[in-house]
């Protein structure tokens, strides 16, 4: 076939600071989607997108390009609403496992396609598939029957949806161009449009454990992603929130589900609590269920029969026991005072060395390795008291899971100044 245009014609426009057309745009993604364009010219498209930005139009042509390469799902034919919910990734963030049944629960459905950890971040299904026998490959159609039956799926995307991303995403990871907004924007809407959700609640991390460390580039990016949504008909929201600090008391993949059941159950740490119950919210309210007070779900136990319904769906068992590690190491406070910080990246760094992580794609991880936190910025402790306990089946990895932690817990007598969970709201 003759090619509509060629690929150095496309990068000399963003290299020069040029606006690319809707067809260079479209036929690029294409292109690249069908072997046409090479890794090496897409690097080299990809440099020029993050040195010269891109414009709305030209992201959410982007966006719709990537789409385009793939399938789209559809939920319109079920009995109730559906409201989703993206995290840009942090430390302990296990929200989206008590979050779905949650808003099940007050009748909107939640088809949560979730993905793996890589680094210092952790992934939902490894978290999930902590509990026995429970799997994340579910077909089309049985994902259609549990999400009419429970009301909440978590599972794996499958192969066809945005495959252009997938590609565009391993390449990025090599070449220094995982930072550009446009490219980040882009794969994550990309892939939660085509899912075909009625509503979109995004939540952006800003911090040391989070991808965006400052509050200004999360805006941008929280700002980007929101525009996407809008542009494509999905009614989409962001939430910037906090992660200088860990969410909850745990980081590891057994021990996070153990605290989600806990939140469940009507307790769970408070912060954990309260940014559930902020997106349940915001989710409720985008899917016209705005009048539901998820809060009330918690209390009487409708959420956690959700979460075992859903679990059970996909073949795990909700009663069983969850695997614990073969070996512990306890660091204790360093001073007494109030601690006034605990960095989310070294604890992130410390879970991922102890094998609650994996450095590449494929690699397994320990389902029972993580850290466990015995107190949070603002708590008193004493020196010699325990701190963390770190957990692995391996104990050679206890001294490089020590080297993450070293500098990032902080004891002092001055008083403390909690920054809130949920720092502002873009939408």
């Amino acid at each position: 076939m003759t090619e509509a245009h060629d690929a150095v014609e496309v990068i000399a426009t963003k290299r020069d600071g040029g606006a690319l057309s809707d067809s260079q745009v479209d036929w690029v993604v294409d292109a690249y989607t069908r072997g046409v364009v090479a890794d090496e010219q897409m690097s080299a498209l990809a440099m020029a997108i993050l040195l010269n930005g891109m414009g709305r139009d030209e992201i959410s042509r982007w966006t719709a390009a990537m789409i385009a390469s793939g399938e789209r799902m559809d939920f319109s034919g079920l009995s109730r609403p559906t409201a989703d919910k993206h995290s840009t990734g942090g430390v302990g963030d296990k929200i989206t496992l008590p979050l779905a049944p949650l808003v099940a629960a007050c009748g909107v459905a939640v088809p949560q396609l979730s993905g793996r950890g890589l680094g210092h971040t952790g992934g939902t299904l490894d978290k999930l598939e902590s509990i026995p026998g429970w799997r994340a490959a579910l077909g089309n159609d049985e994902m259609m029957r549990q999400l009419e039956d429970v009301g909440a799926v978590i599972c794996a995307a499958g192969s066809g949806l945005a495959p252009a991303d997938k590609k565009l995403y391993a390449l990025r990871d090599v070449t220094g161009t995982v930072e550009a907004i446009p490219l980040i924007a882009s794969s994550i809407m990309s892939k939660k449009i085509a899912e075909g959700t009625g509503a979109l609640v995004l939540d952006v991390k800003v911090g040391s454990g989070a991808f965006m460390k400052d509050l200004a580039n999360a805006r941008e990016l929280a700002e980007t992603m929101v525009a996407l949504g809008t542009d494509a008909g999905v009614r989409t929201v962001a939430l910037l929130t906090d992660m200088d600090t860990p969410l909850g008391l745990t980081a590891g993949n057994a021990l996070e589900v153990r605290e989600s059941v806990e939140v469940l159950a009507g307790g769970g740490p408070a912060d954990v609590v309260e940014l559930t119950l902020a997106l349940a919210r915001e989710m409720l309210t985008a899917a016209g269920h705005g009048d539901v007070d998820p809060a009330d779900r918690l209390a009487d136990g409708s959420a956690m029969d959700a979460w075992r319904r859903m679990i059970a769906a996909q073949d795990g068992d909700p009663d069983a026991a969850l695997p614990t590690a073969r070996e512990t190491h306890v660091v204790t406070a360093p001073a007494t005072g109030t601690l006034t910080r605990l960095d989310a990246m070294a604890v992130g760094l410390a879970a991922w060395r102890l094998g609650a992580g994996r450095a590449t794609q494929g690699e397994t991880v320990q389902a029972a390795a993580g850290v466990e936190m015995h107190a949070k910025p603002g708590d008193a402790v004493r020196a010699g008291e325990p701190l963390l306990t770190l957990h692995t089946d391996t104990p050679e990895r206890f001294g490089r899971a020590l080297a993450a932690l070293e500098g990032g817990v902080d004891v002092a007598d001055t008083a403390y100044e909690a920054t809130p969970v949920v720092i502002d709201r873009v939408g």
